[in-house]
């Protein structure tokens, strides 16, 4: 396992400022750039590691895949999908108001699982992932309220977002 993530972390050096830059020049959105490329690296790390070794002869060629792929799903969503509405506004279609014993447990055992995970991050990761995710913050607002730079934010939330996976058993 602990070869896995050093070849994680060795591909996200390697790459992320690359994926990063395709996807702004396809966006102009630096803060959707980032968040796809970080989807990109969360889909390698998805594949089983038989599907990683002996499937993908080329990481970078792969992720850049990845990332066009999850470029053009984008688009294709958002004109699917009109003018968006906020979270707020559709809140009551998505809550079930009455779930039943067996969902009320489910949710439970995921939520204490999440707990947990978060609890074992870093505090800067931790924080990183909150504010993004929750607060909605771009990576710029959170490097300037962490006092680190925007890449490191993104390094963050990465490896924030692939604990949170393998402990709530989303990914090997």
């Amino acid at each position: 396992m602990e070869c896995a993530l050093d070849n994680l972390d060795r591909l996200f050096r390697l790459y992320h400022r690359e994926l990063q830059q395709i996807a702004y020049r396809r966006l102009g959105d630096r803060e959707m750039a980032a968040d796809l490329m970080q989807d990109a690296f969360v889909r390698y790390v998805g594949l089983d590691r038989q599907q990683r070794t002996h499937t993908i002869t080329n990481p970078r060629f792969f992720l850049i895949r990845v990332l066009r792929n999850l470029i053009i799903d984008l688009g294709r969503s958002r004109t699917r999908r009109g003018p968006m509405d906020s979270l707020e506004d559709v809140q009551h279609e998505l809550l079930d108001p009455c779930p039943g014993p067996a969902a009320l447990v489910e949710m439970r055992q995921q939520l204490q699982l999440l707990q947990q995970a978060l609890g074992e991050l870093s505090e800067n990761s931790r924080q990183a992932l909150l504010l993004n995710r929750l607060d909605g913050l771009g990576h710029a607002a959170i490097a300037k309220q962490l006092g680190v730079s925007p890449s490191m934010v993104s390094k963050y939330i990465m490896s924030a977002v692939l604990h949170c996976a393998r402990r709530l058993g989303m990914t090997e």
